[in-house]
């Protein structure tokens, strides 16, 4: 007999059972999502970016390995040859240089003419005379010779006689031609060179040997002469060249002792003259001529030895052999380069999956968006940045940028997140500048000190007090890990540990001002910025006190017991209080729509249908986030605004729309979707307990007797509702916090609602 069942066979049967998928099978399709993808390829961008900042594709340079004195363990010896800049020896060579190029002189012949025209007149005029006695005794003085040593000088008669001897030499006049051309001829070298009484120093030492001249007024013919050549001296050349003339032979000594005084300034005008620019010129030509002199090192040659302290110019020297060892490996092992940098690469970006892994289990805050996530990125990628920049000497400040980075991490997400990336911050950055173990230890445990006593920034003397902290722990670490790596103990070891608590402490300053930016970056709010933002005179504030003062009422007391439910659970008790301010602002437009508001007046709900009263209700949390946007209300206050309700239903209403239906039955179905808040639902803890608290405040005011059991039953009643309803599955919350929070709330209430004795009245006499 057949039912209609047609049996299945065995092989179909186990065919359907469909297993989910494995753990591996469950990653590849997570991988394959865009929105990973784009996370990863983020990611991968970072680490090359990274990369490219740190140089990865080369060893450290150890201009950011070593510093001034530090003390090396055993001697550094360079591995390749290479040459250094002596600026020294190469300002001296040019010195030298300088002080060798020739001096240029214009040359100015007129004075000689006009001394040869001189003599020809003199001897005209004693040619002239007939005797001696004719003469004016001037003249003949000037031909005098001095009278040989020790000799007595010639009487009348002897000088009469030589006048007469003289005489002779010139007369008749074709004789005078012939002598005047013969000085002409004796003269002409000297008149094409020049003569100089000495050489002109005015513009520092130049050449002794050489100089130039050229004719006046014609700079291009300029011919180098020897200085021998036109320094006057002791006349010996003018004397020699008089003496070698026939026609002279006779007259030449009385007639180089009429030139010799008349040679020399100030009686001849300077017949050369410097040219000042031209000798510049060629004093700059002559030292810009000089090449570098450069100081040779040898592959094996000792730079440092060992047991003594590195100075600047070790230092130096280090990192010209770093530079000529890199240009010898770029030459010919690209390869080894290319190797690197991807290993450096990987390494980076296997870092920064790993933190990606734990923040998509345990903190998706930084992975909710794109945007968010490349502001992170470009956060640690400036840190490594300016870490690396700053870490050579004087400096020694890569301490502040990777502080700086775990500060604001810890003020943005949690503290087990930040300590996380700064982690990684800190590897990458020992990793750039090539330190060891000992200076990661340093990074990271300045930084957890910082990060670990911020907490809640409720005053601004908090952010100096955790810099003077973090700098206390660096010194201390400084020291120790100096003293472990056999530092000698003394005033530099000190100092250098000094140096780097001052660091700390300057980044506690620095992250004080850069707080508003990080704020306002993040879209983040410290306790600071609460406090200020929850003062009562906020112009929001005001105006619900004045519009709507039983809302305001209402708003005041969920603040005070949403604030110890969050601190219960330790989330941000200050948060939710200041949300709570300003939660309900959106009644504001239309407060006489609101219960607390009405008074003894009507109820204006009486002449609307349920669903236009929903409406109603519902637009508070629509307004009072556009009210929020509109006063520049931080996203986080405005969030809590959108959210306090969640998708929660108004209840009231909803039931009046049920009952209508039911007492119609030609009416439509209602459809509960239109009695339900917009939402989202509460995306945070602090969201959640600012839901709850809301509600129960509501409710326990239409308590007839607010005995605390009956408190403890409303609050876990209106508990109960929003968690079958799901309000709290994006949360975060657990049952735990949960029943906290129940706790919390019912004793703050209790409080609230709490007995007290009736005073009796006064009796009258």
């Amino acid at each position: 007999m057949s039912f209609g069942f047609r049996k299945s066979k065995r092989s179909e049967r186990v065919a359907s059972l469909e297993l989910p998928p494995g753990q591996w099978e469950r990653a590849w399709n997570n991988l394959r999502r865009r929105d990973v993808l784009g996370r990863i390829a983020l990611a991968l961008l970072a680490a090359a970016t990274i990369c490219t900042v740190i140089r990865g594709w080369d060893p450290p340079d150890p201009r950011f390995v070593f510093r001034a004195g530090y003390t090396p363990p055993r001697d550094i010896v360079t591995t390749v040859s290479f040459t250094k800049s002596d600026p020294v020896a190469t300002q001296a060579a040019r010195e030298r240089a300088r002080g060798q190029a020739r001096y240029v002189y214009v040359q100015d012949v007129e004075p000689l003419v006009q001394l040869r025209a001189q003599l020809r007149n003199t001897l005209a005029e004693l040619t002239a005379a007939a005797s001696l006695d004719e003469l004016d005794p001037k003249i003949w003085k000037e031909f005098q010779l001095p009278p040989p040593e020790g000799a007595a000088s010639p009487s009348a008669e002897e000088q009469k006689e030589q006048f007469l001897k003289f005489r002779e030499a010139f007369t008749p006049q074709k004789t005078l031609d012939r002598v005047e051309k013969a000085i002409a001829e004796v003269f002409a070298p000297f008149e094409e060179r020049g003569l100089l009484d000495k050489l002109d120093q005015s513009l520092g030492p130049g050449n002794q040997e050489e100089i130039v001249v050229y004719p006046e007024g014609h700079p291009k013919s300029r011919q180098v002469i020897q200085v021998g050549d036109v320094l006057i001296g002791d006349g010996t050349a003018i004397r020699d060249a008089l003496r070698r003339r026939d026609e002279l032979s006779e007259a030449a000594d009385r007639l180089f002792a009429w030139f010799l005084p008349k040679l020399k300034p100030p009686k001849l005008k300077p017949t050369l003259s410097v040219n000042d620019s031209l000798t510049k010129q060629n004093m700059d030509e002559a030292e810009k001529a000089v090449g570098e002199v450069r100081t040779q090192y040898s592959a094996g040659q000792t730079l440092a030895k060992a047991g003594q302290a590195l100075n600047k110019d070790q230092i130096d020297l280090l990192g010209l052999e770093y530079t000529a060892a890199m240009n010898l490996r770029r030459a010919g092992h690209v390869e080894k380069m290319i190797a690197r940098a991807v290993a450096v690469t990987g390494l980076i970006f296997a870092a920064l999956v790993l933190c990606g892994i734990y923040m998509r289990y345990r903190q998706r805050g930084p992975l909710a968006s794109l945007t968010r996530l490349l502001v992170l990125l470009s956060l640690a990628v400036a840190a490594v940045a300016l870490a690396r920049w700053l870490s050579a000497d004087p400096w020694r400040g890569e301490l502040v940028p990777v502080l700086l980075f775990g500060m604001t991490m810890a003020i943005v997400y949690r503290q087990a997140l930040a300590l996380l990336l700064s982690g990684v911050v800190a590897i990458v950055v020992v990793l750039a500048v090539g330190h060891g173990l000992q200076e990661f230890f340093l990074l990271m445990g300045t930084t957890a000190a910082a990060i670990l006593n911020l907490g809640h920034i409720r005053n601004r003397s908090k952010l100096i007090y955790v810099g003077m902290f973090a700098g206390a722990v660096a010194v201390l670490l400084q020291l120790g890990f100096g003293m472990i790596d056999n530092q000698p103990i003394n005033l530099t070891l000190f100092w250098n540990a000094v140096i780097g608590g001052l660091w700390a402490v300057a980044a506690g300053f620095i992250m004080l001002g850069l707080l508003p930016f990080v704020e306002h970056l993040f879209g983040v709010l410290t306790d600071l910025s609460l406090l200020e933002l929850g003062d009562v005179a906020h112009p929001l504030l005001q105006e619900l006190v004045r519009r709507a003062p039983s809302t305001y009422n209402h708003s005041i007391t969920v603040g005070s017991i949403a604030e110890a439910a969050a601190e219960s659970i330790h989330a941000r008790g200050l948060l939710v209080r200041v949300g709570a301010y300003f939660h309900d602002i959106g009644k504001m437009l239309k407060p006489d729509y609101f219960a607390e508001n009405q008074g003894s007046e009507k109820n204006r709900h009486e002449t609307l249908v349920p669903a236009m009263s929903t409406l109603v209700i519902i637009a508070h949390i629509k307004d009072g986030a556009d009210l929020a946007r509109q006063h520049r209300l931080p996203q986080p206050i405005i969030d809590l605004i959108a959210q306090h309700h969640g998708t929660t239903r108004v209840e009231f209403f909803y039931d009046r729309a049920t009952e209508r239906q039911l007492a119609d039955p030609n009416g439509g179905e209602v459809d509960e979707n239109t009695y339900r808040y917009p939402g989202p639902r509460p995306q945070t803890k602090e969201a959640a307990v600012l839901m709850l608290a809301d509600a129960v405040e509501s409710a326990s005011r239409t308590l007839v007797d607010p005995a605390p059991a009956r408190i403890e039953g409303l609050v876990r009643e209106i508990a109960e509702q929003r968690l079958h309803g799901g309000q709290f599955d994006e949360s975060g919350l657990t049952l735990r916090e949960l029943r906290t929070i129940e706790k919390s709330l019912a004793m703050s209430l209790t409080s609230i609602y709490h007995g007290r004795i009736k005073y009796p009245e006064p009796r009258t006499a």
